[in-house]
């Protein structure tokens, strides 16, 4: 009997291992042989298959691309409606600061119409009282007064400070509102005295003929005037001394203002309630 290792593989091997081993061997075997003898048809299989493969690499690559792009237009539109809401609380910041300063308009407005309403009412008034002092120009009706000194000539008829001044005192009796002497306005500070024989008004002298101007009830001026004291004094004056006198009435007369006096000792004092200096 022959040994073992002598005897032939497909003797010795297991029936299925013989079985498989061999039948896929041949298979394998006359498929070769079936594409060598068709030769081109095997090209064009490899060639479908590389078209395949492309294509679908080709598919494989726009998808990539289009979920690229989707994630990229995804972020563009994120940030597009992140800049869209900044934008928006911007402007709602702007319309606010717009509100803001409008409602400042309008208040300062109102303020600027008190402080103009305020100057008006400092300005009427200064002019009130510039007017009643003296320190301010003035129109309206009144009387006219003419006087000279006696036509004869005489000493004792010579106008003098206290005579004119006697005149203007029973003038203001009567309700003159403004009075002006050869066109210098009169005041509580205006004084009237002779200086080296010639009648002075603040340090001006005057030279005779005298103008009398006073602005007040032309229909009631003269007629008070008379029954004042300082008026019967004056009457009595002229008729003793002779003075050349003349009084008419005048429907417009412009006196001149005094202009502002000069403060010597006399400083404008802060706001606040009035206390004694040195306290």
């Amino acid at each position: 009997m022959p040994a073992r290792e002598d005897l032939p593989e497909h003797v010795t091997a297991p029936l299925l291992t013989v079985l498989t081993q061999r039948s896929l061997d041949e298979d394998y075997q006359h498929v070769a042989d079936a594409r060598r003898a068709q030769g081109t048809t095997g090209s064009s299989r490899k060639g479908a298959a590389v078209v395949v493969g492309l294509f679908g690499l080709l598919i494989v690559t726009a998808a990539v691309q289009t979920s690229q792009d989707a994630a990229t237009e995804e972020r563009g539109r994120e940030e597009l409606v992140s800049q869209i809401n900044s934008r928006r609380d911007d402007l709602a910041d702007l319309e606010q600061t717009i509100n803001d300063l409008r409602a400042e308009n309008s208040q300062l407005g109102e303020s600027l119409d008190d402080l103009a309403g305020a100057e008006q009412q400092a300005s009427n008034r200064a002019d009130e009282l510039g007017a009643k002092t003296g320190f301010r120009p003035v129109t309206g009706e009144g009387v006219r007064i003419r006087l000279d000194d006696s036509p004869d000539g005489s000493k004792d008829g010579r106008v003098r400070d206290e005579d004119l001044a006697t005149l203007v005192d029973g003038l203001w009796s009567a309700g003159a509102e403004a009075i002006s002497v050869n066109g210098n306005r009169l005041t509580n500070v205006s004084p009237i005295r002779n200086v080296g024989g010639a009648i002075h008004i603040k340090s001006r002298p005057l030279r005779a003929p005298y103008t009398v101007l006073a602005v007040g009830d032309r229909d009631t001026l003269q007629a008070r005037f008379a029954e004042t004291a300082a008026g019967v004094a004056w009457f009595n004056l002229v008729a003793s001394f002779g003075f050349d006198f003349a009084m008419s009435n005048a429907s417009s007369l412009q006196l001149p203002g005094a202009g502002s006096p000069a403060l010597r000792s006399a400083e404008q004092a802060p706001d606040g309630p009035e206390k004694e200096m040195g306290q």
